[in-house]
């Protein structure tokens, strides 16, 4: 089993910054992929970036360019710095663990890949 919690939301004006954390515990050896989604109200929940274990991320269209992720393995976290904020990105952010491997990039951006999830963090953006 592999537990995580999200931390940094908050509301912000719109161009600007927010960091998110992502605090893993529990199996953690066994996690491959690290994966950020978001909610926005009335809105399927929808994906926004990964790492890769070796530490290569992949990002949605939406988000490239302005977010970024990074991970420390000795701290068990990963971290979504988004840049550049909008009212567009406000929504709920959850961290979601993946401990298996897809050979399809497809199957990485869809939630239901994932295996273990975290309650959310609320990112409000205002204009």
């Amino acid at each position: 089993q592999v537990q995580l919690v999200e931390s940094g939301g908050g509301l912000v004006q719109a161009g600007g910054s927010l960091r998110l954390s992502c605090v893993a515990s529990g199996h953690t050896v066994n996690i491959s992929t690290t994966g950020w989604f978001r909610r926005a109200p009335g809105k399927e929940r929808e994906f926004v970036g990964l790492v890769w274990k070796p530490g290569n991320t992949y990002y949605a269209d939406s988000v490239k360019g302005r977010f970024a992720i990074s991970r420390d393995a000795a701290e068990n976290t990963v971290s979504l710095q988004m840049n550049s904020l909008t009212p567009e990105d406000t929504a709920v952010y959850y961290c979601a663990a993946l401990v298996g491997k897809y050979s399809s990039l497809g199957s990485y951006v869809k939630a239901p890949s994932y295996d273990f999830w975290g309650q959310g963090t609320q990112v409000t953006v205002s204009s």
